[in-house]
């Protein structure tokens, strides 16, 4: 291999060999190098005690910082999860303090040997200074009780694999290695995030996906208007609930009560927006429609939360807006007041899949026929319980294949015994036993008092009863826990569910098309209807999202997008540290450049999610949030969540984080998982990976630069 030509890749190389060399020498002076500094801190400390030496009283207070700061990093850096060979490091940072230099590098793990200086990004104090600064700049920063400053002499990125030095990025330029060992500089494309702020669609223009309908004067067409602007309604009283919708929205929104309307539709289609203006056009129509007697419902807390703030808006304020486990909780705890409230953690994952199963309820209901008992509330709970510890009765009632294998449901029985005999001991006086429930107990003991004791009880003597019921994000509720809900309307039954199938992340809770679903939900002359316009998402984003679904697509058109947009972009990255720098400074521009921008980072999972905030928190990403609990905060800024956390939202751009081969496998929930990731974006997606990417990648022709 010749010599690379340019100095900086020279000076990489020599880096990259001199930790090579460090890393393979085997530590057994790691040892000695802890007895020498123990034994001169003992020095230093006999003579701070002594106080024979006071004038060198300051001079040996700061050895002894130095050497305790010393021992720590030694001794940290055995704790520390060690060096990857392969991949030893991401970062080089070349720091200029009073005059003298020196070099850190940061990877995920630590070593600190023979003037090389290996830190974990993660946790290294010193590793602040990489993502706060800019090659140039002066720093003062506290590390490790002490206050340095000084000037980044040399920031740079690297990529390193199978131990060989791929790649070097600079504020000087960009060289790459190609497969012969030929360097060559390369001309790097800033990536930006840039001209999506505040650009959802919120004004559709039926003209731009192929209707002949003009678009009234201005472009937008209000609520309760025809395409070329005319009054649908001869009574214009109705109020502009909000609304620029289109024809085909605007129709399902007035139809008319009662009747149960299922409305499908791609991710940003607009099913939450026409479930929401439903609910203000009836309340127009029956000002009673207006009241605690309507429900909306979803299982999500951040789609409860903007909801709840987007139905006062549309003139409509006593709504009930809840999560339906909240819903069912309060429901619970009021018919069962003996029960614990307390919410079992440790739940195996086939205990929740048998609770969760969608043919659960005919065994539920099996169990009321077959035992014979009186309809009261004590009755239903025995029934509940009986019905979850019946192997033979549960293996006949759920049918061959599906979530479940023989021997899980077994386990699932055994455990639910285990558990109901300290539930029961507990209610017999027991103050040693465990008493908790599963979150899915709840639907199953109100579905219990249901086919048991009857109607669930409202207020005073009546039965709860809704005007009207929307669920939002339908697909993922099991269906024993629609039919409970479905049992509360009142009659004429109302009735709106908003979903897509192929957005449904819950595995175990049945699949199927509509049709089926209503079928077996028996509820009588639902009409099923398809929103088949894109609102929210560019063509480029759409057909990610639609790749990486591949044999999961449902037999239909795709639907149409509006506009087109920056295609999507695919960064690789050799560790999580090298992406959150890139990122941090990506971000950080894009505050200064677009402050009302909302943007999400979404991971797969919790701990991605921790790993990527506490890192652009390190990077000082301006109004940065950790999402905890689904709470959004629906303001302007960055927010880091898991990506199940964000459905049914949207953001001007969205980031993928960790779509690597370990997170996303190609199997049905990670392609529907990354799906509902994608399009969340309104105008921009970026997806990013740390070592090996999805194969759902290649699927989407989703090509890293």
């Amino acid at each position: 291999m010749s010599e690379p030509p340019d100095p900086i890749v020279r000076e990489e190389l020599r880096l990259l060999e001199e930790a090579m060399r460090a890393l393979a020498e085997e530590a057994p002076e790691d040892a000695s190098a802890e007895e020498s500094i123990v034994r001169e801190l003992e020095r230093v400390r006999a003579l701070l005690v002594s106080g024979q030496e006071q004038k060198d009283q300051l001079a040996l207070l700061e050895q002894w910082d130095r050497g305790s700061a010393l021992l720590r990093q030694l001794r940290a850096s055995r704790a520390a999860p060690r060096v990857d060979r392969a991949s030893p490091y991401f970062a080089h940072l070349r720091l200029r303090e009073s005059g003298r230099e020196r070099d850190i590098c940061l990877g995920k793990g630590t070593c600190i040997r023979r003037g090389v200086r290996i830190v974990d990004w993660r946790n290294a104090p010193i590793s602040r200074l990489f993502y706060r600064y800019q090659q140039g700049e002066t720093y003062e920063e506290e590390l490790a009780g002490r206050v340095v400053a000084g000037e980044v002499a040399a920031r740079r990125t690297v990529s390193i694999r199978a131990g060989v030095l791929e790649r070097v990025d600079a504020p000087e330029g960009s060289w790459l290695c190609d497969a012969g060992g030929a360097w060559s500089h390369v001309e790097a494309r800033a990536a930006r995030l840039a001209g999506g702020e505040g650009a959802a669609l919120r004004a559709h223009s039926p003209a731009l996906v192929g209707q002949r309908s003009a678009q009234p004067a201005g472009g937008a067409r209000r609520l309760g208007t025809d395409a070329e602007g005319r009054p649908l309604r001869a009574d214009k009283r109705l109020p502009d609930v909000a609304g620029l919708l289109d024809p085909e929205q605007f129709e399902l929104i007035s139809r008319p009560r009662p009747g149960c309307l299922v409305v499908r539709g791609s991710a940003g289609s607009g099913k939450t927006t026409v479930a929401l203006h439903r609910i203000a056009y009836l309340a127009y129509e029956d000002p009673q429609v207006d009241s605690p007697r309507t429900l909306f419902l979803t299982l999500s807390p951040a789609l409860r939360d903007y909801v709840g703030h987007v139905l006062p808006g549309l003139g409509v304020g006593r709504v009930r807006v809840q999560t339906f486990p909240e819903w069912a909780a309060r429901q619970r705890r009021r018919l069962f007041p003996a029960l614990p409230a307390a919410e079992r953690a440790d739940t195996p994952d086939f205990v929740r899949r048998l609770k969760l199963h969608p043919h659960f309820e005919r065994a539920l209901a099996a169990q009321v026929r077959r035992v014979p008992g009186p309809a009261d509330p004590a009755q239903a709970l025995d029934d509940w319980a009986s019905a979850l510890t019946d192997p033979r009765a549960l293996e006949a009632a759920l049918g061959p294949g599906g979530p479940l294998s023989p021997a899980e449901l077994r386990a699932a029985t055994d455990w639910c015994r285990a558990r109901n005999e300290e539930l029961f001991a507990a209610l017999g006086g027991d103050a040693d036993a465990p008493a908790e429930l599963d979150a899915e107990d709840d639907a199953l003991l109100l579905r219990a008092w249901q086919l048991r004791v009857g109607p669930l009880p409202g207020a005073g003597r009546d039965a709860l009863r809704y005007a009207h019921v929307a669920i939002d994000e339908a697909q993922d509720f099991s269906p024993l826990e629609l039919r409970v809900v479905i049992d509360c309307l009142a009659e004429p039954a109302s009735l709106t569910l908003a979903g897509d199938t192929q957005q449904q992340l819950a595995v175990h809770v049945g699949s199927g098309s509509w049709e089926q679903r209503v079928r077996e939900l028996g509820i009588p002359a639902a009409e099923i209807q398809t929103l088949r316009v894109s609102y929210r998402s560019t063509r480029e984003i759409m057909a990610f999202g639609r790749a990486v679904l591949g044999p999961l697509w449902e037999d239909e058109a795709p639907p149409a997008a509006l506009r087109s947009g920056p295609r999507v972009e695919v960064f690789a990255f050799t560790d999580p540290g090298a992406c959150v720098a890139f990122l941090a400074e990506a971000l950080r521009r894009l505050a200064a450049e677009e402050p009302l921008a909302s943007v999400a980072v979404l991971a797969p999972s919790r701990a991605a999610s921790a790993v990527y905030h506490e890192g652009l928190e390190r990077g000082e990403v301006p109004r940065l949030r950790r999402v905890e609990a689904g709470r959004f905060s629906f303001a302007p800024g960055v927010e880091v969540a898991e990506i199940e956390a964000a459905r049914g939202l949207e953001f001007d751009y969205a980031v993928l984080v960790d779509v690597s081969a370990a997170s996303f496998r190609d199997t049905p929930s990670c392609r529907r998982l990354l799906h509902v990731g994608a399009t969340r974006a309104v105008h921009q997606l970026w997806v990013t990976h740390a070592g090996p990417g999805s194969p759902l990648l290649a699927e989407a022709r989703a090509e890293p630069r």
